[in-house]
């Protein structure tokens, strides 16, 4: 496996609007190749997403994608985030996810969200207002499940077998955006992941008044999405309307209730390339970024809005034979 001294993630949410002329089934099998190619080169983490009823097929069933990628790898870690808790029966979900850690052998961790899109909780008939109640409840029952006992769940004595494969099962993670969500995760998960990293600093701070270590900083920095061409004007051409549409899906979801996020809906290309948040760089340009950061890390999203895969390919080719090598270490004395 290659080694480097810049670390990378890929994500995926396997958007695939009408006007990306690709199937599901190739854009499936091309994030599959993209996960396995990651691994070969050293990808630290790859995640995925979940939201249901989505006009561009935003995947619904993270579960067999997991499945999936753990039997295309065999390093890198993998995360669900966010699986939108109150759509699943949290005991069968401990199942699945116990089955993951074994395929996996390990490389599995689970990022509950609570879910924000009104077309959603009607689909499963949930009111929203358990999203609370619900989100605690599944992190209550994996985290039982993960010890292999025995435990109470809604009044009887149940066991998920077999126990995990890493002692303790998969991380159990919150996600959100609010103040009470970096609450309740500093109380009942094993960790935080804000959707903004000012949320941060309320889960820091429940941390701090639980008489638990500092976590310190936010683990997260400000959202953005990069890919690499050799003619960033050409990429964004190229590539722009897939930033729109993607800005302009999640806008409309988090809108509806006037949602603090990285996501809003805009007008043009040109306001979404001022906005900063989706970069087009050239090789050299994400080099220098690399070389100016703390930490020399970038989360890849090739597919992002639905970029069909012979144009996502073009960007990480040039990620692996123009940014990796530059910080591989040297073979010479």
């Amino acid at each position: 496996m290659a080694q480097s001294a810049v670390f990378f993630g890929l994500r995926f949410d396997f958007r695939n609007p009408s006007f990306a002329g690709t199937t599901m089934a190739d854009r499936y099998a091309a994030g599959l190749d993209m996960v396995e190619w990651a691994d070969r080169l050293g990808c630290l983490n790859v995640t995925i997403s979940e939201h249901h009823a989505s006009a561009d097929g935003y995947l619904p069933s993270p579960v067999p994608m997991l499945a999936a990628m753990a039997a295309r790898t065999s390093n890198v870690r993998l995360l669900v985030a966010a699986l939108l808790a109150p759509f699943h029966d949290p005991l069968r979900l401990a199942e699945d996810m116990v089955v993951l850690d074994h395929l996996s052998r390990g490389r599995i961790d689970i990022l509950l969200g609570g879910g924000y899109v009104r077309e959603e909780f009607a689909m499963f008939d949930v009111p929203m207002k358990e999203r609370p109640k619900r989100v605690t409840h599944a992190v209550t029952t994996l985290k039982a499940a993960f010890t292999g006992e025995p435990f109470e769940y809604l009044g009887r004595t149940v066991q998920v077998t077999p126990a995990p494969f890493r002692s303790g099962g998969p991380a159990v993670l919150l996600g959100g955006n609010s103040e009470p969500a970096a609450r309740r995760a500093a109380r009942i998960a094993d960790g935080f992941l804000p959707a903004m990293p000012a949320v941060w600093e309320f889960y820091r701070d429940e941390v701090l008044r639980l008489g638990r270590p500092d976590p310190g900083s936010s683990p997260v920095g400000e959202n953005r999405v990069v890919a690499l061409a050799k003619d960033p004007e050409e990429g964004w051409e190229r590539m722009g309307p897939y930033f729109l549409h993607e800005t302009n899906a999640y806008g409309v979801w988090q809108a509806q209730d006037d949602l603090v996020s990285p996501y809003r809906s805009v007008s043009s290309l040109e306001e979404l390339r001022a906005a900063g948040q989706y970069a087009v760089l050239t090789p050299e340009q994400l080099v220098e970024e690399l070389r100016a950061a703390p930490f020399p890390f970038v989360n890849l999203h090739p597919l992002c809005g639905g970029i069909p895969p012979e144009l996502a390919w073009s960007s990480l080719h040039l990620f692996e034979h123009e940014v990796l090598p530059v910080f591989a270490p040297s073979t010479t004395d």
